[in-house]
């Protein structure tokens, strides 16, 4: 097991963050590779929803274990290549939030996959995610207020 925690600060307050990050359907708009997300069971914050994640003609199964709007969101993800799980935690700091990310890979070549893209902020990379995800926000934020 391979354990990476990232943490980013988001100018935009906990709520809308919290519903940008369980929106499945804008998934492709920060996560690098996403094509889609099929098969949504349910809400996205709710436990027990389940949707697939396509990266090209590769995808992931993702489940919901916990959602505490707008304070945390854990879910199990997997394929043979990368799986595990999310614990993404959204704290009201300031003039926005603290978005803390953290993932548990199981396996060898998960936790071997999960290395590569827990090393740098390259597009992609776990930490390029998490910067791309924020200013995503934050320009959602100031078109909503402005």
């Amino acid at each position: 097991m391979s354990v990476y925690q990232f943490i980013v600060h988001v100018a935009a307050p906990p709520e809308s963050v919290f519903y940008l990050w369980t929106n499945v359907d804008r998934m492709t708009e920060w996560v690098g590779g996403v094509t889609k997300v099929t098969d949504i069971t349910g809400p996205s914050d709710q436990i027990g929803t389940r949707y697939t994640v396509w990266f090209g003609s590769m995808h992931s199964t993702t489940e919901i274990l916990e959602g505490v709007r707008p304070r945390l969101i854990r879910t199990r993800f997997g394929n043979r290549l990368l799986r595990g799980e999310t614990r993404v935690t959204f704290e009201p700091v300031g003039d926005g939030t603290r978005l803390t990310q953290e993932f548990r890979t199981e396996g060898l070549i998960p936790a071997i996959v999960a290395r590569v893209f827990a090393t740098g902020s390259y597009r992609g990379s776990f930490r390029g995610e998490l910067n791309a995800f924020a200013r995503l926000a934050e320009q959602d934020a100031r078109q909503t207020t402005g």
